[in-house]
């Protein structure tokens, strides 16, 4: 079933959004060689709870972390653990606000220190990406539209897709109808109406766009060891457009 919010419903999530958006731009300080995303994962529960909020992903189907930390090749839902991340890795840093039962979900992505060519045009790529799906983001237009922006530009600059984890619907609970995936023909899905609220979140690689998981059920990788980014906003349907909830930049 889908959900549609209020005008006032999505300014609780907006407020939400606000708040991860400002936890971003502190992690993005902290990103540096030798830092570790256990380190990353703590301080962005402790400051998400001194604002009065929780983590909406920690105890979910049992992840047992407030934050996902994917490097390199994991394409998402990566542990965060006690490797010290080191100059010219890259990181996406995704996480689930919850603020008075209302939820904001957004996932960036970071450069440690000196990046390849590679690697630097993968995570421009895929920010470009991301907003060339949100330009789809408005009412009358099917979910397609978003789908088939991200992968036609993802693909024409010579990435690949993933097709295995998709965006989708939000707002008291973190999942909700209907799915969002980054690749496939425009005119087809769900039609867009006013009071959506949907997360747009292309995984990018370098190779293919097939993946694997690990043992430990959750993180998953690039199936060719290629490298991987992820950047992910919330975003509301309006009779105005597009309206990022967790706008940051």
């Amino acid at each position: 079933m889908i959900v549609i919010k209020t005008k006032e419903e999505i300014a609780k999530m907006q407020r939400a959004g606000e708040l991860l958006a400002a936890c971003h731009r502190e992690i993005a300080g902290m990103i540096r060689p030798g830092v570790k995303t256990i380190e990353i994962d703590k301080f962005a529960e402790e400051f998400i709870r001194k604002h009065g909020a929780t983590m909406e992903q920690k105890g979910y189907h049992g992840y047992p972390y407030a934050t996902c930390a994917s490097v390199n090749d994991v394409i998402c839902h990566g542990f965060p653990g006690e490797r010290a991340l080191e100059d010219g890795d890259i990181v996406a840093i995704d996480m689930v606000v919850n603020l008075d039962g209302w939820l904001a979900d957004s996932a960036w992505s970071y450069a440690v220190g000196n990046v390849s060519p590679v690697a630097r045009k993968l995570l421009d790529v895929t920010k470009e990406s991301l907003y060339k799906g949100i330009g789809q983001a408005v009412v009358g237009n099917r979910i397609g539209d978003i789908s088939y922006a991200v992968q036609t530009y993802a693909e024409a600059q010579g990435f690949s897709v993933v097709r295995d984890f998709v965006g989708h619907a939000i707002g008291q609970a973190m999942h909700e109808e209907p799915q969002v995936p980054h690749y496939g023909p425009p005119g087809r899905g769900v039609r867009l109406k006013e009071g959506m609220v949907i997360t747009i979140e292309p995984m990018i690689n370098t190779g293919t766009y097939r993946s694997k998981l690990d043992p430990d059920g959750w993180t998953a990788r690039t199936e060719d060891g290629g490298l991987s980014a992820q950047y992910e906003h919330t975003v509301a349907i309006t009779a105005d457009g597009p309206l990022i909830l967790t706008k940051q930049e």
